[in-house]
């Protein structure tokens, strides 16, 4: 019989339970607990999901292989560690810690113990799907718009550390390197940011959870045309030489449709097999490191980084 993960969920809120049901729908995971400080939210979905529910997050960790940390990001970091110190596999939301050093920690210990440590960015398993980034070369502009009401989640931290991060890892994938200069303005959420790299190349951002606007979008300006994808409205746009799998998300592979389900299969392999954890912790090292960046130049402007 093929061997099981045995896993737990860490944080019973929206996106918990987001993984919590892609945990318990996984044919290589059992769900064995369900943990949040709010025990009947736990028991709640742990009974929609047929796990247990646990009253601390130790006793979480006892029963289980791995953990999925779905908790607001301030926890992010304390929770993984405890993890990885107990050793179990952790999968952690974005972003991965709050600093570069905290990252660096949690990076080390993964490796000195031989743990899977994967980061919650699931859009880069929609553009592998797509075939993207194009390997024949690099764009010589990117744009992203990612917008929406307030939600009251992830407000523990900046609109960059909380949804602009999301975009910061796209552009790291499609293989720019560090920036040379940051333009950016904006308050704690609302954001707008234009990162310049080596040879005039650009990447911009706009991030705000205070609009009326839900949008999710992302446009790859290159020498013979452009890429633009709609992730809410699941539709691809290629004005390019390049040939994508579809021109629509219907019909794709499986990671178009469910990126998070394909994250959390990608995951199992990780623990299960050993394979490399899709989007690592040095993925989501790179990330944050530009997320912390714009916050600085932010700063440097006098923008307020604190709630209104």
């Amino acid at each position: 019989m093929e061997r099981r993960l045995k896993t737990g969920i860490a944080g019973a809120g929206v996106f918990g339970g987001h993984h919590a049901r892609k945990h318990a729908a996984s044919p290589r995971i059992d769900l064995a607990g369900v943990f949040d400080p709010d025990s009947s939210r736990a028991a709640a979905l742990a009974a929609e999901t047929g796990a247990r529910a646990v009253d601390n997050y130790d006793s979480l960790l006892a029963g289980v292989d791995a953990v999925a940390i779905a908790a607001p990001a301030g926890a992010h970091f304390g929770m993984a560690r405890r993890a990885l110190e107990a050793g179990r596999h952790v999968y952690v939301e974005k972003p991965l810690a709050l600093s570069l050093a905290e990252a660096d920690a949690l990076i080390a210990l993964a490796e000195a113990r031989g743990l899977a440590l994967q980061v919650g960015h699931q859009e880069r398993f929609v553009l592998a799907a797509m075939g993207l980034p194009r390997g024949d070369r690099l764009p010589l502009a990117m744009e992203f718009g990612r917008s929406g009401p307030a939600t009251g989640r992830g407000e523990d931290v900046a609109v960059t550390l909380d949804l602009m991060i999301h975009d910061l890892d796209l552009a790291r994938l499609f293989g720019f390197a560090r920036p040379l200069k940051i333009d950016a303005c904006g308050g704690y959420d609302e954001t707008v940011a234009t990162l310049t790299f080596d040879g005039g190349k650009t990447a911009s951002f706009v991030a705000s959870r205070r609009s009326d606007v839900r949008q999710r979008l992302m446009k790859a300006v290159y020498d013979d045309g452009e890429i633009e994808i709609d992730f809410l409205n699941r539709t691809i746009l290629n004005r390019t030489g390049a040939m994508l799998a579809a021109n629509d998300f219907a019909g794709g592979p499986a990671a178009l449709a469910d990126p998070l389900g394909a994250s959390v299969e990608a995951f199992a392999a990780a623990a299960l097999d050993g394979k490399r954890a899709v989007i690592d912790g040095k993925a989501g090292r790179g990330a944050l490191e530009w997320a912390l960046m714009i916050e600085e130049a932010l700063e440097a402007s006098g923008y307020s980084r604190k709630f209104a």
